[in-house]
């Protein structure tokens, strides 16, 4: 029985970045003698086992082979004949499908380290097609090391785009890899990578008419200015979608499952940009009306989030923002509990909070 690192681990000690995980293979072993010498079962497709002591996943070297379009569409074959070599000829790309052995050296088939060094993404073999999740990830780590992708590779993609591939994916597992890609530190690479092989029409397909030409130019600059700006994952996401029609946006959002959190403030600074973009304009009755429009004074957060994002897509509504700000702080200072006490019925108590809060923005807000 031999184990030999693989995968991200061996890639990034290549390229000096810090290891978070490590993924180990096992030659030569059977699940019976993996469950003798203490590790625990917890593989349901195919034998993977947490190591007794320090709980990281080992699994047995396995080939796999395509017997249905989609991302579960494989049958897995692990035995104890299979080769470290095979394992490493069913991953997805070179640079991912080196390991390192207990001795310290690196079995390298299909010249993975030439590819980190020419920061480019290769395809270890034809089965790369067999699998649409692979666009995804390859596109994630455009995001991630700005490496480029090899033309052969490139034309696979392209070749699996046409003949529906991605159609196929489970949309958990669609969000799962935007996500992680919008979260990278040059979201841009990502969509570049699926624009060049047609894929980025069809995972974002409700919003295809926005990522064209000077769109997508556009979304590219603004979502790596908000890397730097230290945007989180829904601000992101707002980003990427907030000049759809809210719609075909909120169709995306049902079918991607996107995360409430995410999908609330992407369809909030899809219907609100415009508003917030004129706030300069508007009186203490308009700011109040908008800021009761964006949830501001029971989700005060929320709004900092929306108008976080509203100011890194167009710098040109930081003095708008700047009014809202200083209208929330002022309405927020009213004593609603204590209008309360002085009317009757809910109506009067209404309207009076209300006139409290204009003519408190009124006074603060020139």
């Amino acid at each position: 029985m031999k184990i030999y690192v693989v995968g991200g681990a061996v890639r990034d000690e290549l390229l000096g970045l810090p290891v978070v995980d490590r993924d180990y293979v096992v030659v030569g072993a059977t699940p019976e003698a993996m469950t003798a010498l203490g590790y625990k079962a917890v593989g349901r497709d195919f034998p993977v086992f947490l190591h007794p002591q320090t709980h990281e996943e080992y699994a047995l070297a396995r080939t796999e082979r395509k017997t249905a379009r989609g991302y579960h569409g494989f049958e897995f074959h692990a035995a104890p004949d299979v080769t470290l070599e095979q394992d490493l000829a069913r991953r997805d790309l070179t640079i991912n499908a080196m390991a390192r052995g207990e001795d310290g050296k690196i079995v390298d088939p299909f010249n993975g380290s030439a590819d980190l060094k020419a920061r480019l993404f290769r395809h270890v073999g034809p089965a790369f097609v067999e699998d649409p999740v692979r666009i995804l990830r390859v596109a994630r780590f455009a995001a991630r090391f700005e490496f480029g992708i090899a033309p052969e590779t490139l034309a696979l993609m392209r070749e699996m785009v046409v003949r529906g591939e991605v159609d196929a994916l489970v949309a958990e597992r669609v969000w799962q890899e935007l996500a992680r890609g919008l979260l990278e530190k040059r979201p841009s690479h990502m969509l570049d990578a699926l624009d060049a092989c047609g894929a980025l029409a069809i995972v974002l397909r409700e919003l295809a008419g926005e990522f064209s030409g000077e769109g997508l130019a556009a979304r590219k600059k603004v979502l790596d200015a908000a890397v730097q700006a230290g945007a989180d994952l829904a601000q992101r996401f707002a980003l990427l979608t907030m000049h759809a029609e809210a719609g075909a946006l909120a169709a995306l959002c049902e079918r991607l499952r996107v995360p409430q959190e995410c999908a609330d403030l992407a369809l909030l600074a899809a219907r609100q940009r415009h508003n917030a973009a004129h706030a300069t304009a508007l009186d203490a009755t308009a700011l109040l009306s908008l800021l009761q429009a964006v949830d501001a004074l029971r989700r005060p957060q929320r709004f900092a989030q929306w108008l976080a994002v509203i100011e890194m897509d167009a710098p040109a509504a930081v003095s708008g923002g700047q009014r809202l700000r200083a209208a929330l702080t002022a309405a927020q200072a009213v004593d609603a509990g204590a209008i309360a006490k002085q009317h009757q019925g809910s109506e009067q108590i209404r309207a009076a909070v209300a006139a409290a809060r204009i003519a408190a923005i009124a006074a603060a807000v020139p």
